[in-house]
């Protein structure tokens, strides 16, 4: 196989003196990795259902958690009249203490969420004022910036669909606010590899129809994963330490039972927990072969993204079947979620290089 296909548009991308490059990479980086570290606290969130304990979107006083005893009593009688409580933790006796332990992780996903934002709006303004944005660029980073304060608002409208008629957010926007988030990460690594080829004077790197194969693939798998995650699906497995039966079964069988298909075959796919675990489950070694293709193809161009992407997917499949045979043990299914951001970082990386632009801006660095 080439190392390299020739890309389906790239174009040339000539920086000046004034132009800083490098440094617009390096802080494109810098806010990846803080998405990154978002996903892995938004996954705890969710899986200790913390996401409906602060039932107000207060963008900027809600920075601040609540200084006094009355202002915490008043949040939890907030939280009292949601469905979550009154149906589910109400009668399960939760305290105020147990209470501010929900709290504090959604406030965290939050608090860091506005830090995103500032360590990505600031540096852009810098940059810009200081004219050293490459032409080409300014678009791209506006759009980054548009995507960012879109993941808040979808972040809210995810939590609506819990304060009101369920005790859990819509897997639906769930989907819809981890796959804006994951998509907002593979784009800051894109456009930071883009940069780092314009420093060398090199072209940005187009996609080639491989490239959007896998991509498409890792799409589809990342989507049946926030699926299962709404849904909690992953209990359906079973529960326990060492559930033999939970992989590479289901339940001591390789079709679950309990697939309903009686409101169509769309709704199974979309809706039905067993069947989504199901396609979540098995679609990762489709995903895994592709994956192996393509580090082989871009081994010779650049081995360390090849190297990247081998460790990503691999450590997340011994963790995806960790995680069901432990019962959804709760921080191997936060590391799931964390290392699934970091495949999609590989990824990213890998089809960049699979470009001769791309191949070539890595070999320089």
């Amino acid at each position: 196989m080439n190392a390299v296909e020739s890309p389906v548009a790239a174009g040339p991308a000539p920086a000046l003196a004034s132009h800083r490059p490098l440094a617009l990479a390096r802080w494109l980086f810098a806010v990846a990795a803080l998405v990154v570290l978002m996903v892995a606290v938004g996954g705890i969130t969710r899986l200790t259902e913390s996401g409906l304990s602060i039932t107000e979107w207060k963008p900027v006083t809600g920075a601040l958690p609540p200084l006094s005893e009355a202002q915490w009593q008043a949040e939890f009688e907030a939280y009292k009249q949601i469905p979550q409580y009154t149906e589910v933790n109400g009668p399960a006796g939760m305290t105020l203490a147990d209470y501010k332990f929900i709290f504090f992780w959604e406030w965290f996903h939050r608090l860091l969420g506005r830090a995103i934002g500032l360590a990505f709006a600031l540096p852009l303004a810098w940059f810009w004022v200081r004219k050293a944005i490459p032409g080409g660029y300014h678009a791209r980073l506006l759009g980054l910036l548009a995507l960012g304060g879109l993941q808040g608002a979808v972040g809210w409208w995810m939590v609506t669909s819990g304060l009101t008629q369920d005790v859990k957010v819509s897997h639906l926007r769930l989907a819809a606010h981890l796959l804006l988030a994951l998509t907002t990460l593979g784009a800051l690594v894109w456009t930071a590899l883009d940069l780092r080829a314009t420093a060398r004077g090199e072209a940005k790197a187009g996609f080639t129809p491989f490239g959007l194969l896998v991509l498409a693939m890792l799409l589809l798998q990342l989507v049946y994963g926030a699926f299962l995650a709404g849904l909690r699906a992953g209990y359906l497995a079973g529960s326990g330490w060492l559930n033999w039966d939970a992989w590479p079964l289901m339940q001591g069988r390789l079709v679950p039972d309990g697939i309903d298909w009686s409101r169509g075959i769309g709704h199974a796919l979309v809706s039905d927990p067993y069947l989504v675990h199901f396609i979540h489950r098995w679609w990762a070694w489709a995903l895994v072969a592709i994956l192996v293709v393509l580090a082989r193809r871009v081994r010779r161009a650049h081995r360390p993204a090849s190297v990247a992407i081998h460790a990503a997917f691999g450590t997340q499949i011994l963790l995806g079947i960790a995680t069901v045979m432990s019962g959804m043990n709760l921080w191997l299914a936060g590391l799931h979620q964390l290392v699934g951001a970091l495949l999609v970082a590989a990824t990213v990386w890998g089809v960049h290089s699979l470009t001769p632009a791309g191949a070539s801006a890595n070999r320089a660095n």
